[in-house]
């Protein structure tokens, strides 16, 4: 069973740098990682490779968003495990401007391969956020859904294989993340570029949500740099856990919103609760 679970933000960003950027994936919204960026992603793989063997992770779970996957290779590579891409994992957008179309997403695993050839396909994604965005009870809603069906099916489709897991995501999704494996909502947190958040399990046969020890938050220790570009949900304006609207992506009004939350079979997940 799953003993540790570690969860890492993706590195600093080229938009944070320069407006003038590509898409290299064509998907709008969705910047490629600056030369620090690409610095702290090294450093994150320096840090698992340093690591005792049984302490490093065995798969790593990505968001498909470009910066993230850019942050996964080097860790992928030096510990020579796959990545596997999941939409449960994605950036959290506000909720749309009613009549101002959807929120981007990433393409498929099958396709984000030809760009990282790290990712294993196997995988299909078992939580889609939704495009029509999200307030912030939403969001925590989202990840504690997403993290209550990850755990047991890591542990029922690799059996023994993987004691210890990467997940690598945006600020907000990692402070829900950590929130929801902490068991409290209410916790206060900033989370900063290729910051390491530890959680280990301290009660055998718990529910997914229940049994975990927060060890760090956010950590940037291992970062030559430390901690940069840290976020909370503080940095937005909220009321009552509302947020601004925010606009959908021009053209796509017409767009099908593509499926939805949990895509595992609604009998087996209860089974596994």
């Amino acid at each position: 069973m799953l003993e540790t679970i570690y969860v890492a933000r993706h590195g600093y960003r080229l938009n944070w740098v320069t407006q003038t950027w590509k898409s290299e994936t064509g998907l709008p919204r969705d910047p490629p990682l600056a030369a620090f960026g690409h610095t702290q992603a090294q450093e994150l793989a320096d840090y698992f490779l340093s690591l005792p063997e049984d302490q490093r992770p065995t798969a790593i779970f990505s968001s498909p968003y470009y910066r993230c996957l850019q942050t996964t290779k080097p860790v992928s590579n030096a510990l020579n495990v796959p990545i596997y891409a999941e939409h449960g994992l994605a950036e959290w957008y506000s909720p749309v401007q009613p009549g101002s179309g959807l929120h981007p997403r990433p393409a498929s695993a099958n396709t984000l391969q030809g760009y990282f050839s790290e990712i294993d396909p196997s995988w299909s994604s078992i939580w889609y956020s939704s495009r029509k965005g999200e307030d912030v009870e939403q969001c925590h809603d989202r990840t504690e859904g997403f993290l209550s069906a990850l755990i047991p099916e890591v542990e029922r489709r690799f059996g023994n294989k993987h004691k210890c897991i990467l997940l690598v995501s945006h600020a907000a999704t990692i402070i829900a993340l950590n929130r929801a494996l902490a068991g409290d909502r209410s916790i206060s947190m900033r989370i900063g570029c290729c910051s390491i958040s530890e959680f280990k399990r301290k009660a055998v046969g718990a529910k997914p949500l229940n049994g975990w020890e927060m060890m760090r938050m956010g950590d940037g220790s291992h970062l030559k740099e430390g901690s940069t570009r840290d976020w909370g949900f503080e940095d937005i304006m909220i009321a009552d856990g509302k947020v601004v609207d925010d606009n959908g992506q021009p053209g796509t009004e017409g767009e099908p919103e593509g499926p939805v939350g949990l895509q595992l079979p609604l009998e087996d997940f209860a089974a596994r609760m």
